[in-house]
């Protein structure tokens, strides 16, 4: 029987268990050995954060994991991550005692050395165990470690990669605790290790080297090699297997880097990716093929009414609009409700995540709506950190003076209200001529007139260092993007993370994401793509592409992502102008679209949520730890070498209502009434809607096949 496809979180109870559900585990200790736990930059940081937790009531103990999800119900676990850094211990991590007297044993035996070890739960959700190793007090065994290392792999490192030599001595710690703990169990050794990057690598390559009997498994969320590639502008998809790959990686000075990566690979029992497009890349860049694929997921929270999450996009979207208004002032003549806001975020890097093509995309837009004469005015945030000195002043003079005319405007407010209070208190209707009177037409002119601006409101919210040569300063200047008031896409950079505690724009970015209509992610390389995923889950609609690892994964799931609020551009089989062009009329089509049609679209982005929880996509995770168990203890752990998880054989049907889009739905005149935006999806009914998808999920038969007795309705299941 096909393992459904879940919609609800009512029907991700109901999954089929998996066959080896009885596999008898004693004393399992499982540990995720990462590079980035309370270590590096923010947006390291956060991405390690979005990939922590599980639901505790499938794991034995009230543990949580950092870096990955579930463990079958008969495992018990002790979730312990191992990571190099140590720079934030005293603010992120709540140290104690290891409850397990295996790890305190090992930890103990470290210490003993010289080594500074640290044990305690991470202050994030879950607060999951973590170990922390402080690569500096082991630094002195820097040339002994490397000794051995090139006599278990042959690889040598250089003196100068700092990053390399830190990733060694992590690795002969890991190695090294490892062989502590595993002595200790004598007869049982039933313990997992999955590595995280090739900084992790290095550890995994000592285990198997020494024989530490350890099921060890390898995840590459990119490879090394691919990302520098890709930066360069290489056209890397289509010479996937025309790379001499050896060269490419000597002539970037990245060989040694490489060879830790691929050794990795091969060492491992296990090998995973995190995405379909990244197997085919490490195919080609790894030289081995993927043994299963684990797509990320996030811990999905759901609202009680659906109505709840709509209640807070209004109410973020509000709070941007507060900022538009101060930024856009003295130029603030369009309609703030009909006004859409999309961003794009991520790292800083250009063409990767398509802040190229999506610069492109809306100089074409500009363009359309400009010609078509529409109202809509979409406003554009880049949110991708770069090089700053400070604020820049005319952007906070811009807040200033909307708070002045916030203030100017209460206070005329109350002493309108007290006059107006007074006379109908008398029984008499005020002369409406009189009620406000000379210094308070004063206050209200000095108000506007300082709303007067000579210059155009900035597009970069801060001062850049190198502002010459910033790449999306560049493009703005070519496309003539300035803010103009005859433009009708206006653009802002905020080339800073976002804060509630920011002057300019006082949101975290789960407000920011809330807040606004629309998240574009046409990226080149992105071998998952967290970024469009948290669109989906808070109800945002949003375009990634096909090169994405989540663009890939909503094509395998979704049987029309789009009507789901999904748009997929296509980078992999179509030029860039073609790419560029169906980008943009991706964007057009999202204008045109009415109020009560975003709102529909919203209901049933947020509805793919499921697809993307950690309940869900746990299963991937439990299947490759079962199989490295199987190859390492086949004695012991009966397994199909190359059975996958049973996901196959269902796609996630087609909304049965669909909106009218605007291209065949026209309205009767050139503007629409307020009647027709309300009343022109009446045979829409959003409980309706659910409960029939919540049926076709359900729905134990595949694709091919169509039980006797029930008609296909129009458009389900249809590719």
């Amino acid at each position: 029987m096909p393992l459904v496809r879940s919609l609800s979180v009512t029907s991700l109870n109901g999954l089929p268990q998996w066959e080896d559900e009885d596999l008898a585990v004693e004393d399992l200790l499982l540990f995720e050995v990462a590079w980035e736990v309370t270590n590096k930059e923010p947006c390291f940081s956060m991405a390690s954060k979005r990939m922590t937790g599980a639901p505790q009531e499938r794991i034995c103990q009230p543990y949580l994991l950092p870096m990955m999800c579930q463990l079958p119900p008969k495992i018990l676990a002790l979730d312990v991550c191992l990571q190099k850094g140590v720079h934030n211990v005293k603010t992120q991590v709540e140290v104690c005692e290891p409850p397990n007297a295996l790890v305190k044993n090992a930890m103990d035996t470290m210490k003993d050395s010289g080594c500074q070890v640290y044990f305690g739960r991470w202050l994030i959700e879950g607060n999951p165990y973590v170990v922390l190793f402080d690569v500096g007090s082991a630094a002195w065994n820097l040339d002994k470690w490397k000794g051995e290392f090139w006599d278990a792999s042959h690889i040598g490192i250089p003196y100068n990669d700092r990053e390399a030599n830190d990733a060694l001595i992590f690795g002969s710690l890991t190695a090294w605790f490892m062989k502590e703990l595993s002595d200790q169990l004598e007869d049982k050794p039933n313990v997992i290790a999955h590595f995280h990057e090739w900084q992790a690598g290095p550890g995994l390559i000592l285990c198997r080297s020494r024989k530490v009997p350890v099921a060890t498994i390898f995840t590459t969320h990119a490879t090394l090699l691919g990302r520098y590639l890709c930066a360069a502008s290489i056209d890397f998809y289509n010479h996937l297997d025309q790379f001499d790959i050896d060269k490419e990686a000597g002539e970037r000075q990245i060989y040694h880097r490489y060879c830790m990566e691929r050794a990795s690979v091969h060492c491992s029992h296990v090998f995973t990716t995190v995405s379909e497009i990244t197997s085919i890349e490490a195919e080609h860049m790894l030289k081995r093929k993927t043994d299963v694929i684990t797509p990320n997921g996030l811990n999905i929270k759901k609202f009680s009414a659906m109505h709840e999450f709509q209640n807070l996009h209004a109410t973020c979207k509000a709070k941007i609009q507060e900022f538009v208004r101060g930024h856009f002032y003295g130029h603030l003549d369009f309609n703030l409700e009909r006004t859409l806001f999309f961003f794009i975020a991520g790292r800083y890097e250009f063409s990767n995540k398509g802040a190229d093509m999506f610069l492109e995309a809306l100089s074409r837009l500009n363009f359309l709506l400009r010609v078509h004469r529409s109202d809509v005015t979409v406003v554009v945030f880049f949110i991708m950190p770069a090089n700053t000195n400070n604020f820049n002043v005319e952007t906070l003079k811009g807040q200033a003076v909307r708070k002045q005319l916030w203030d100017t405007a209460h206070s005329v407010k109350e002493k309108f209200g007290k006059k107006l209070y007074e006379a109908l208190l008398r029984g008499e209707i005020p002369d409406m001529n009189k009620i406000l009177d000379r210094d308070d037409l004063t206050i209200m002119k000095r108000a506007i007139y300082s709303t007067q601006r000579q210059s155009l409101p900035p597009v970069t919210t801060h001062n850049m260092i190198d502002d010459s040569s910033d790449p999306i300063l560049n493009t703005i200047r070519r496309i003539g993007l300035f803010n103009n008031r005859t433009d009708r896409v206006k653009v802002i950079l905020h080339p800073e993370f976002l804060s509630s505690t920011s002057p300019l724009l006082p949101m975290d970015y789960d407000e920011f994401v809330r807040g606004c209509h629309l998240g574009v992610f046409p990226s080149y390389y992105e071998p998952w793509g967290y970024t469009p995923a948290e669109c989906t889950v808070m109800g945002i609609p949003s375009v990634t592409t096909n090169l994405s690892g989540f663009g890939c994964f909503m094509q395998e799931h979704v049987a029309d992502p789009a009507a789901y609020g999904i748009y997929i551009v296509d980078r992999r089989f179509r030029s860039p102008d073609e790419s560029c062009n169906q980008l943009t009329q991706f964007l057009y089509s999202f204008c045109q679209q009415s109020r009560r049609q975003r709102i529909v679209q919203r209901n049933r982005t947020e509805r793919l949520s499921d697809l993307l929880d950690w309940r869900y996509l746990g299963r991937y995770y439990m299947h490759a730890r079962h199989l490295a168990l199987s190859r390492t203890f086949p004695e012991k752990f009966e397994m199909e070498p190359n059975a996958p998880p049973k996901t196959e054989g269902f796609r996630y049907p087609r909304p049965s209502s669909v909106p009218p889009s605007p291209s065949v739905s026209q309205h009767n005149s050139p503007h629409q009434s307020d009647d027709e935006v309300e009343d022109e999806d009446e045979r829409y009914d959003e409980d309706e809607e659910a409960e029939r998808d919540r049926q076709n999920i359900k729905s134990p038969f595949s694709l091919s096949t169509v039980p006797q007795g029930k008609k296909k309705q129009h458009g389900e299941y249809r590719n």
